[in-house]
């Protein structure tokens, strides 16, 4: 009898204990102040200047520059090398989040890559936080609640170059296009400003990711006699096709290269003699006013080689920054991804990089965006100065129409 008396004591204690233990638990939880962000792209191939290294400085410059650290948040920062590949990128990201506790993932560059992580990242229900990747789509029919496109898309870059191009006489194209999905997209959203302004798309030709030879995808070019050879592709690629261009004689017979898709790597690479009098569309430009500047000499100070930053390195900046307002203003961190990007999009954007600006339904940062020229070498007043802007296109211009997009989450 004493023995039974004893033991449902001891349950009672035990269920007391349990009672008073759960919501401290659960207030634990709430509070939680720990995060982990990996930086997933290419570290060492031909878009390793775009991103790389550099794009950990900047998600790193985003962490400290938060002021979570000075009360009391931990944030770590990993890094990985998707090398290109859906495959790489997809186990990487699996291994983040299954076995690191990763939060989410930043950058992506490389659209095959962002497409397969941002399901895996819904899946999982972590954030994937895009700046590098730039397919239309991942914020289109392939949109999910728990991806968002920060910089860029094939959209922004069409609805630029291929319409200025074409507005200014150039109505016949022909494309040398990376045969992957951000290729695929960027040739079908060009040719579909181009015929929509009145040009007419003459042919084009796939070309396989990391082509060291453009020699016979240029005959084709130019062969075409189109007007302009627009190059669908971008980084190392980008740069290659330029030079060899050159090489082939192709401006001087006539023809006008558009690089739809060109960064300030690109062109300190081929070097103003080679690059002067490209037209191309970014979002951000380290020399557009005293804030872009002075992020940018920060940025330089601690970047490999000195680099000024890239576009969307900058992105990386300002997605991270705006990702830790919203865990803040969560207060702490639910390890939730769709819970943490609605935040997102509920707070008003702005940072110094690329200012005020909404974040919509479908995930996509609206941002202005300005078409640039390559300045001729006479015309550069130092290192990094490269640039000149020839126009600005409207935040709403250089987005796709919400009532237009394909992404499931839009309420129409």
């Amino acid at each position: 009898m004493t023995t039974r008396i004893a033991r449902r004591f001891a349950a009672s204690v035990a269920l007391a204990a349990l009672s008073l233990a759960t919501p401290a638990l659960a207030q634990d939880k709430a509070s939680d102040k720990t995060v982990k962000i990996g930086v997933l792209n290419d570290m060492s191939s031909l878009y390793a200047d775009i991103g790389g290294p550099n794009s950990v400085v900047a998600v790193r410059m985003a962490v400290e520059d938060s002021g979570l650290n000075q009360k009391g948040w931990k944030i770590e920062v990993v890094s990985g090398d998707h090398q290109n590949k859906p495959d790489i990128g997809t186990n990487i990201a699996r291994q983040w989040i299954d076995t690191e506790k990763v939060d989410a993932i930043a950058d992506t560059p490389n659209s095959g890559v962002a497409l397969a992580v941002s399901n895996l990242v819904k899946e999982k229900n972590a954030v994937l936080l895009n700046s590098g990747a730039a397919t239309a789509d991942l914020t289109g029919k392939a949109c999910t609640p728990n991806t968002i496109s920060f910089t860029y898309d094939t959209y922004m870059l069409a609805t630029g170059t291929g319409k200025a191009l074409t507005k200014a006489g150039g109505d016949s194209w022909f494309f040398l296009t990376a045969d992957y999905a951000f290729g695929h997209a960027l040739e079908r959203d060009t040719s579909a400003v181009v015929t929509a302004n009145g040009g007419k798309v003459l042919g084009g030709v796939k070309h396989p990711l990391n082509t060291s030879d453009f020699s016979s995808f240029l005959l084709q070019a130019q062969a075409s006699k189109a007007k302009v050879v627009g190059l669908a592709n971008a980084g190392g690629d980008t740069t290659n096709a330029i030079k060899q261009a050159a090489e082939f004689g192709i401006v001087a017979a006539g023809q006008k290269l558009a690089a739809l898709l060109l960064f300030i790597n690109d062109v300190h690479s081929l070097g103003l003699k080679t690059a002067q009098g490209l037209t191309f569309t970014e979002s951000f430009y380290w020399d557009l006013n005293d804030q872009t500047r002075a992020w940018s000499k920060r940025f330089s100070a601690q970047a490999s080689k000195n680099a000024m930053p890239s576009m969307t390195q900058a992105g990386n900046y300002a997605m991270v920054l705006h990702y830790l307002k919203a865990m803040e203003a969560l207060g702490g961190n639910p390890h939730d991804g769709a819970k943490v990007v609605a935040k997102m999009k509920e707070l008003p954007t702005d940072d110094p990089l690329f200012g005020k600006g909404p974040l919509r339904a479908d995930g996509r940062r609206i941002i202005p965006a300005y078409l640039f020229e390559v300045k001729k070498p006479e015309e550069s007043k130092g290192p990094w100065d490269y640039y000149k802007q020839i126009a600005t296109i409207s935040a709403e211009d250089a987005a796709k129409p919400l009532e237009a997009s394909e992404c499931p989450l839009v309420k129409k």
